[in-house]
């Protein structure tokens, strides 16, 4: 199958970032050939995730406008570069914000996805093959987003960021597991690995840690305690198999103490979605002694320190950090859309809104009134 388009330059849509905060300007946008190990996608979902969000606000990171967004999508192969040989134009795809080459000593162990390559760069706006943008406005470039810029018609991706898929998969549904619901399932599954029975504390019950809760459901955990400070989410997170909640406002001790209490000694893996330095100290000292896993996901900010006593890590409670769940984008996310299409894993309840493409600003103010967890954001046919 040789697309009609490929080699050439293509016209499309694209809401464009110009600045922080502002509202997403849908443009005219012209999208590059794929060059050397590149593919051009046709995006046909794409979600909004609440990285676009961090990242369009610029609060505290670098600032890189005008900017394409997105990095939850699914899409078809439209034309690959030079040097592609495992993608065709067909294939259906997940464009993945980080990569694995398979070739770097991350790649080939068994135990990293930290893709020497292609690990997570939010400040580069650039392709990393030639170092320029193969978006513009009549030529003048517009800068990419982790490598995938789902909020266009087109995008172009590095070979190593693309994950290719059961083609029956619906990618309405599967779009969103290109970062947070991954995420979060694999830091339970891959990394904290609990037992059938055993009992897990959830710290962060939105999507990242409501995928997580599902994860230690798929696992057969007996008692999986949900802790957040908004109360209102303790409800929803009853799909995601919670069994009981912890609101760490409602005591005048620390939580870890109060989780310890409820369970003889502490949880046996608990796993940290917040980021907040708090509840990362909380989540690994709330483990039970000699057998205690936690697990940190949650990303904080660039001057947080950890601090616990040595005694905790003397009496054989383990701390793990976790990206993306462990999981390789090309060679494992393949088998989570199949967990998915084998009905193991459900998608659907994560999906609480969806807009046509041209109402994109919709999905960032559910995002910013805290309505949404995954709002998928339809593209014209």
């Amino acid at each position: 199958m040789v697309s009609n388009t490929a080699g050439k330059v293509i016209c499309c849509k694209a809401a464009v970032a110009w600045e922080a905060g502002k509202p997403l300007v849908m443009e005219e946008v012209e999208v590059a050939p794929p060059q050397e190990n590149e593919v051009r996608i046709k995006i046909l979902f794409t979600s909004l995730c609440h990285t676009d969000v961090y990242f369009w606000e610029a609060k505290g990171q670098t600032p890189v406008f005008p900017r394409i967004l997105g990095h939850e999508a699914g899409g078809i192969v439209e034309s690959v570069g030079e040097g592609v040989t495992d993608l065709k134009p067909g294939d259906h795809v997940l464009p993945v914000f980080t990569g694995e080459c398979k070739e770097c000593q991350h790649c080939k162990s068994e135990e990293s996805n930290m893709c020497d390559l292609l690990r997570i760069n939010t400040d580069r706006g650039v392709m990393i093959g030639d170092g320029k943008s193969r978006f513009s406005i009549k030529g003048k470039p517009i800068y990419h987003f982790v490598g995938t810029s789902t909020f266009s018609e087109y995008t172009v991706v590095h070979v190593g960021q693309v994950a290719k898929i059961n083609p029956a998969a619906p990618l309405d549904k599967v779009c969103v597991l290109s970062c947070g619901i991954s995420t979060g399932l694999g830091a339970t599954l891959n990394v904290a690995k609990p037992t059938k029975g055993s009992s897990v504390a959830i710290f962060g019950l939105g999507a990242v840690g409501l995928a997580a809760a599902e994860g230690a459901r798929l696992a057969g955990a007996s008692r999986i305690i949900g802790v957040d400070l908004n109360a209102k989410r303790f409800t929803e997170a009853k799909k995601f198999g919670v069994t009981e909640f912890v609101n760490p406002k409602d005591y005048n001790k620390p939580v870890q103490e109060v989780i310890a209490e409820l369970t003889n000694g502490g949880v046996d893996r608990s796993v940290e979605c917040t980021g907040s330095l708090n509840a990362m100290i909380s989540a690994f000292e709330c483990v039970h002694d000699g057998w205690g896993v936690a697990v940190l996901v949650g990303v904080p900010n660039k001057d947080d320190a950890f601090k616990t006593h040595p005694i905790n890590l003397l009496n054989e409670k383990t701390l793990k950090g976790t990206f993306f769940g462990n999981y390789k984008p090309r060679s494992d996310l393949p088998s989570v859309v199949e967990m998915y299409m084998n009905k193991e894993l459900e998608l659907e309840k994560f999906i609480t809104h969806e807009v046509p493409f041209s109402e994109i600003n919709k999905a960032f103010e559910y995002m910013l009134k805290g309505e949404s967890l995954r709002c998928i954001i339809r593209m014209p046919a």
